[in-house]
């Protein structure tokens, strides 16, 4: 019997993060405080099918993980992003095709810097941005509901440390 032999593939995506900006009400009486219920990240899937994964894709000729990681996103989101730390990876097995693949896939975390949701490509049917805390439970893969929960801490050392800039 013939040994499959085994590919090696790589991606590269991100947690995008948000915190919405207050409305005008609210802004002009002085920064609000960051309530953890307001964060929100984006997932990208097909909502007929309540199928919803992390923003993620292959690499081009010549690109840095980096450089995968923003492009993707940026197409499969719409939204530009700038990355803060790598937040892991995950690794798994599939077979396509007769073909045996173990594939690894590099997370970052990400803020966004311009763009919008509705300008994402169509290799998938929605971009949408979900409240962080309910967000892991839309995942359609457990090792990314990982992935997401690992980034809940940094974001919100993030969001504390912007707070902490903001205010002296």
């Amino acid at each position: 019997m013939a040994r499959s032999r085994i590919v090696h593939a790589f991606s590269a995506g991100g947690v995008v993060y948000r915190y919405p900006p207050a409305p005008e009400s609210q802004t002009s009486t002085g920064a609000a405080p960051i309530l953890e219920s307001a964060l929100q990240v984006i997932l990208v899937g097909r909502a007929a099918d309540d199928f919803w994964v992390l923003p993620k894709g292959t690499p081009e000729q010549g690109e840095t993980r980096e450089q995968v990681a923003l492009r993707e996103v940026a197409e499969e989101t719409g939204v530009k992003t700038r990355i803060i730390s790598e937040l892991g990876s995950v690794r798994y097995d599939f077979t396509r095709q007769g073909r045996h693949y173990s594939k690894e896939v590099l997370y970052y975390l990400m803020e966004p810097i311009g763009g919008d949701v509705s300008l994402h490509d169509h290799e998938y049917d929605d971009a949408r941005w979900f409240p962080l805390d309910a967000a892991s439970q839309h995942l359609a893969y457990a090792n990314e509901a990982d992935i997401l929960r690992s980034a809940v801490p940094r974001i919100k050392e993030r969001l504390k440390e912007q707070q902490q800039s903001a205010a002296g």
